[in-house]
């Protein structure tokens, strides 16, 4: 009986020590909001909506100790719109679109095979007040969401995450890292397509800096086209510093594409953004964004895009928000501009 006891004591130990050494959580974000939306170029909508601040997601990540400060992990992050339970970001988005990697990690840094962040994506989503709102943040909306009648609009040629890429991610050096980016084309002879990347964060104290640039081949998700060998650049400068009373945020950045036979597209595009806390559970938020367009022999446009709201944190998982934007764009001949208002909850998991 005393040999049992201490066989199942031992046994209980060792499963123990292989939960202590890996485990896998399960996380995941809802954002809904009610609202009246238009952009420059595109007709009112009245509606109930997904992801006014965060696009809505679920997912799962685990790591393993592996010993000798290595560790092995995954992650696999799926979208979808709240409002009406679909998967995905837009009809035809791949399942997985948010994350779907294997990584392994130590003293070196980390090393990512799989689908994950773009160059672009922290540093824009980090250095602006609005976040990753795809909604009502003017530097996201700039970069990354085109207007329903020119798809030409942003800045970004690629998507926020790319898939079948290597990914390099550097310690931290003082508040210095670094995370190298390459996306492999996978095109039938075309080994030369592919996408490149880097972004800098830094992260010391009240100030923060960052900067990304990439070259890219490969144009979107889930399936990417080739360029045929068309030029497509972007790049982009940024800071933050917390005051205390208010954190100021501004970037600066351009992209070059060729859209079209004989033409080219030149943007440059700035923004400016401004925190400040009103309570312990509330920030007003103020974010503007301008985006000049040169076009090879067509008349150059300008972008301007501005929004203030308001976050109001219930507890450290829900927040509620609402927010008022004024989008306008010269691109076009009538309908130049739109007003959008919205009020919003976001609950994390």
């Amino acid at each position: 009986m005393k040999k049992s006891l201490i066989a199942f004591g031992a046994a209980l130990a060792c499963m123990g020590a292989a939960q202590a050494q890996s485990n896998v959580q399960l996380s995941g974000l809802v954002d809904m909001y009610a609202g009246s939306m238009k952009l420059a170029g595109n007709e009112r909508s009245s509606q109930v909506g997904s992801g006014g601040m965060t696009t809505s997601w679920w997912g799962m990540n685990g790591t393993e100790d592996l010993g000798n400060g290595l560790k092995a992990g995954f992650a696999i992050g799926a979208f979808f719109r709240a409002d009406d339970g679909t998967p995905g970001r837009f009809n035809g988005d791949a399942f997985f679109a948010r994350d779907a990697n294997v990584s392994l990690s130590g003293n070196f840094g980390t090393l990512k095979l799989g689908r994950s962040m773009a160059p672009n994506f922290l540093p824009t989503i980090l250095f602006n007040p609005f976040g990753d709102s795809f909604t009502v943040s003017p530097l996201v909306l700039h970069g990354n969401m085109t207007s329903d009648y020119f798809p030409a609009a942003k800045t970004t040629v690629s998507d926020t995450g790319w898939s079948n890429q290597i990914t390099y991610s550097t310690p931290s050096f003082g508040g210095l890292s670094a995370n190298l980016h390459y996306q492999f084309g996978e095109q039938a002879d075309k080994n030369s397509a592919n996408n490149i990347g880097v972004n800098v964060l830094y992260f010391g104290g009240p100030l923060a800096l960052t900067a990304f640039y990439e070259t890219a081949d490969m144009l979107g998700n889930p399936s990417p086209a080739y360029t045929n060998g068309n030029k497509n650049s972007n790049w982009m400068l940024g800071g933050s510093y917390d005051f205390g009373p208010a954190k100021l945020y501004a970037t600066y950045g351009q992209s070059e594409k060729d859209v079209a036979s004989a033409k080219t597209l030149e943007q440059k595009t700035y923004s400016l953004g401004l925190d400040v806390p009103v309570s312990k559970a509330g920030t007003v938020k103020f974010a503007y964004a301008q985006t000049k367009s040169d076009w090879t022999a067509a008349t150059d446009t300008t972008r301007k895009t501005a929004t203030l709201g308001y976050d109001h944190f219930l507890s450290k998982r829900t927040d509620v928000y609402t927010a008022v934007m004024y989008d306008k764009d010269e691109r076009f001949s009538s309908n130049q501009s739109g007003t959008s208002a919205a009020v919003g909850i976001r609950h994390r998991f």
